[in-house]
């Protein structure tokens, strides 16, 4: 059974940094494509970074590229994601999502949401001005 646990979350200051964390449980890492996504209250979610592991291919949000940065740990089994600069506007519930194909293998790009099998439950973040 696949389980994903995010951490990390919290309530910082505008120019702050946090680093997500998302432990995975029967599921390989190392293998196959991750991502977070992100959803605000009364907004759409939205992908914020994906990793294809096996590669190392990473893919940003325009909104993110430059700010936030998506990593792996094979030995933990862990998919990280540092974010740095928050601004208020990225204040939502983030989520961290696995496939078990490549990351954009429906050709709706490497953050379509409805290409992730797995999703985690959670965790928050938010960034006050």
């Amino acid at each position: 059974q696949v389980q994903l646990v995010e951490s990390g979350g919290g309530s910082v200051q505008a120019g702050g940094s946090l680093r997500l964390s998302c432990a995975a449980s029967g599921y390989i890492v190392s293998r196959n494509c991750m991502a977070w996504f992100r959803q605000a209250p009364g907004k759409e979610r939205e992908g914020v970074a994906s990793i294809y592991t096996h590669s190392g291919g990473r893919y940003y949000a325009d909104s993110v590229k430059g700010r936030f940065t998506i990593s792996q740990d094979n030995a933990k089994n862990t998919v990280y994601l540092q974010m740095n600069g928050l601004k208020p506007e990225d204040t939502a519930m983030y989520y961290c999502a696995a496939t078990l194909r490549s990351c954009g293998y429906s050709g709706y790009g490497p953050l379509f949401s409805e290409d992730y099998n797995y999703w985690g439950q959670g965790t928050q973040v938010t960034v006050s001005s």
